[in-house]
């Protein structure tokens, strides 16, 4: 068995594409996942299967999606320990306690590529924000008072790119590791 994790892309804001974690997690032990547990409201989902193919897993998962909720929902599937070595080449700037700062780990769902999401996104603005590609994610930190200011903010909820990536808090990502 391996353990994974589903990361469904925009559930639950604002009133909008509402899914019951509870249903959720129903759903994906139908599927006949186990030991699957949901954290927070957002859409993390935690899970084991003798599956080894990603992209039949996402299949799955976002077909099970669309028949028992009726959402197209993109989602994100890693494996904990991908996203345990994500963690571990944290650059030195991500993720530290420093409350001025907002800390985020960009997924970027595929097909899409870190290529693709930097060519319609393009460069940080200098001294309000940072990030570091490494492998499917992307460290992003930026000031928490000047974040209306920075490139990235306004342009990951931008339709054309937000389908292409979901994006959570360093210490959501801890806990769901810890899970």
């Amino acid at each position: 068995m391996k353990r994974y994790v589903a990361l469904l892309r925009g559930i639950n804001i604002s009133g909008k594409n509402k899914i019951s974690m509870i249903e959720l997690k129903q759903c994906f032990e139908r599927l006949d996942y186990t030991e699957v547990k949901t954290y927070l409201n957002s859409g993390n989902v935690i899970f084991s299967s003798d599956e080894t193919d990603r992209i039949k897993i996402t299949s799955q998962i976002e077909e099970m999606i669309k028949n028992q909720f009726h959402l197209d929902i993109p989602v994100f599937i890693t494996s904990k320990e991908k996203l345990e070595d994500i963690l571990h080449h944290a650059p030195d700037w991500w993720g530290n306690e420093n409350k001025e700062i907002y800390d985020n780990l960009v997924f970027i769902i595929p097909p899409a590529t870190y290529k693709d999401v930097y060519n319609e996104i393009g460069e940080p603005k200098e001294g309000l924000e940072k990030i570091k590609e490494y492998k499917e994610i992307v460290f992003w930190s930026f000031s928490r008072k000047e974040y209306q200011k920075t490139n990235w903010w306004s342009k990951t909820a931008n339709v054309n790119i937000s389908k292409k990536l979901t994006i959570r808090t360093a210490n959501t990502v801890r806990k769901i590791v810890c899970m």
